[in-house]
C-alpha cells in the first residue's frame, strides 16, 4: 500500500483577475473593448469614488460606491435598477472597486484591508443571456479617470484538483515541473466556478496559473465554466472530461433532490495547446454507464488507458446530496460498461486511479456526511469496487480529492480543504486552500 503522507505545504492563489488574462491595462478613463471567450470576467480600478461596468448585450452593468455604500446598477431594456445587499453593503476602508461576472453572476467587489470583499450580487439569468457567444465577442469595460486594469476572472481558492496525466495515468513532466487541473472557485455556488490549469514545481511546491477551459455542450448554445475537470494527454491530443456544474442549481425541494437535473460527465478532444491560454472547447456526453445504480447524475470524472482498453472512475448520485463512487471499462470511450460500484456510501466522491506496484487502485474521499465507520477518510477499492485498506494521511476539510502521482521516489498528494474566502456575502462555494502533501522520505 502506499506510504504515510504528512502535509508540506497549504497556497491560497487569490486572485480577481487572473495575471495571465488581463487584457486592458490604462490610466484613462473611457469605455474600451474587451472581447470575451466566456462570461469570466472582471474589472478592477483604484478610483474607489468612481464607478466601474461591463458593456454586455444592449445593458450596462455598473459597480458603484458611495458614503461607503456598495451597489450594483443594471441598465437596458427595462427600467434602471439599483441593487444593495441589505446586510453587506458597507465596505470599510476600501482602497480598490472592482466588478466580476461569473457565470450568470454579477458581483461587485471592496478591496479592504489588502483582500477582496464581496459587498453585492445578482444573478443575471432574468436579465440577459450571459453566455451567448456573439454578445460576448462585443463585450465592453467602462472605466473612471485614473483608469483600472480588466480581463479574465481569476479566482478565490481552489478545489477538485487532479494531476493532469498522460493516458498511462502518470503526471504529464515538462523540465521536472508537474501539471494541475483545477476548479477555480467563483464568488458563490458551483454555478460561478469554472476550471483551470496550474503548473506544480514538485520541489518548491509552488504553483503557477497556466490556463482557463471553458466548454460548449452538444445539447445547446452557449459557453459554461463546466469544471471537476480531468485533463489527460492521448496520442499526440488532449482529451478532456469535465463535469456539467456549470450552471447547476441548488435543488431546494424534496422533489428536486430526487429529480435528474442534466448533470453528466462530457469529454472534448484537443490539438490546441490546452497548458496556456483561454479556450473554449466543444464536447460530446461522455455515456457512462448506471444501470442498476438508480442514477440521476454523474461527476468527476477519471480516466486511464489499461490493457488495450479504458478504466473510468466517476461519481452517481442516488438524490442531490447522495452520492457514491463507480468504475466503469471498456475497449474505447464510447463502449463502456459497468465495473462496479461503492453503494454502501453515500457521501464520497473524488474517484481516482492510481498505479501503485503494478497494481491499480480506485481511491476515494468519504466526507464527513458518511456513516460514521467511513467518515473523514480516503478509501482504497480493487476494480470491482470493494474496499481494501486506506490512504494515511491528514483528512481536511470539505471533501478533499485523493490526487495522486510518483515524483521520483515519493509519493505527491495535491488536494484541498473548505476554507472560504470572499466575504461573508458569499455562502458556499468559495473554497478552498490548496493542500500538497508528501509521502516520508
Amino acid at each position: 500500500m502506499l506510504p504515510r503522507l504528512e502535509i508540506a505545504r497549504r497556497l491560497r492563489p487569490v486572485e480577481l483577475l487572473a495575471p495571465g488574462a488581463v487584457q486592458v491595462r490604462t490610466d484613462a478613463a473611457g469605455l474600451t473593448s474587451m472581447p470575451a471567450l466566456a462570461p469570466y470576467v472582471a474589472v478592477t480600478t483604484p478610483s474607489v469614488g468612481a464607478g466601474v461596468a461591463l458593456h454586455l448585450s444592449g445593458h450596462r452593468l455598473a459597480a458603484s460606491v458611495v458614503d461607503g455604500s456598495v451597489s450594483l446598477g443594471i441598465t437596458g431594456d427595462g427600467p434602471a435598477r439599483e441593487l444593495r445587499s441589505r446586510r453587506f453593503h458597507r465596505a470599510e476602508d476600501p482602497t480598490e472597486l472592482g466588478l466580476s461576472l461569473t457565470g450568470t453572476h454579477l458581483t461587485a467587489w471592496t478591496r479592504e484591508s489588502g483582500a477582496w470583499v464581496a459587498r453585492a450580487r445578482h444573478d443575471l439569468r432574468e436579465v440577459l443571456d450571459t453566455r451567448e457567444e456573439a454578445a460576448l465577442a462585443a463585450l465592453a469595460v467602462e472605466l473612471p479617470g485614473g483608469g483600472g486594469v480588466a480581463g479574465g476572472f481569476g479566482q478565490l481558492g481552489l478545489r477538485d484538483v487532479r494531476f493532469v496525466t498522460t493516458d498511462d495515468g502518470r503526471p504529464l513532466r515538462d523540465d521536472g515541473a508537474c501539471w494541475l487541473s483545477a476548479t477555480s472557485a467563483g464568488p458563490g455556488f458551483f454555478d460561478t466556478a469554472h476550471t483551470s490549469i496550474w503548473r506544480l514545481d514538485p520541489d518548491a511546491l509552488e504553483v503557477e496559473h497556466r490556463a482557463d477551459l471553458f466548454f460548449r455542450r452538444p445539447d445547446g448554445p452557449g459557453v459554461f465554466g463546466d469544471h471537476a475537470t480531468h485533463l489527460v494527454r492521448s496520442e499526440g491530443r488532449w482529451l478532456v472530461a469535465t463535469s456539467t456544474w456549470g450552471d447547476f442549481e441548488r435543488p431546494t425541494t424534496r422533489a428536486g433532490r430526487r429529480t435528474p437535473s442534466g448533470l453528466r460527465v462530457t469529454l472534448a478532444e484537443s490539438d490546441a495547446d490546452l497548458l496556456h491560454g483561454t479556450h473554449v472547447l466543444d464536447t460530446r456526453e461522455l455515456a457512462l454507464p448506471t444501470e442498476g445504480l438508480a442514477s440521476i447524475a454523474t461527476w468527476d470524472p477519471h480516466l486511464v488507458r489499461r490493457d488495450g482498453g479504458w478504466l473510468v472512475g466517476f461519481v452517481s448520485a442516488r438524490r442531490f446530496f447522495d452520492f457514491h463512487p463507480a468504475l466503469a471499462g471498456g475497449p474505447s470511450l464510447d463502449d463502456l460498461r459497468l465495473l462496479g460500484a461503492a453503494v454502501d456510501r453515500r457521501a464520497t466522491e473524488g474517484t481516482t486511479l492510481v498505479e501503485v506496484d503494478g497494481r491499480m487502485l480506485v481511491l476515494a474521499s468519504d466526507g464527513r456526511d458518511s456513516p460514521r465507520a467511513q467518515r473523514a477518510r480516503f478509501p482504497a477499492f480493487d476494480l470491482a469496487m470493494s474496499e481494501t485498506g486506506t490512504l494515511d494521511a491528514p483528512y481536511p476539510t470539505n471533501l478533499p480529492w485523493p490526487s495522486l502521482a510518483q515524483v521520483g521516489d515519493s509519493w505527491l498528494m495535491a488536494t484541498f480543504d473548505g476554507t472560504p474566502r470572499g466575504g461573508d456575502l458569499l455562502g458556499y462555494g468559495t473554497h478552498g486552500d490548496l493542500v500538497l502533501m508528501r509521502s516520508r522520505r
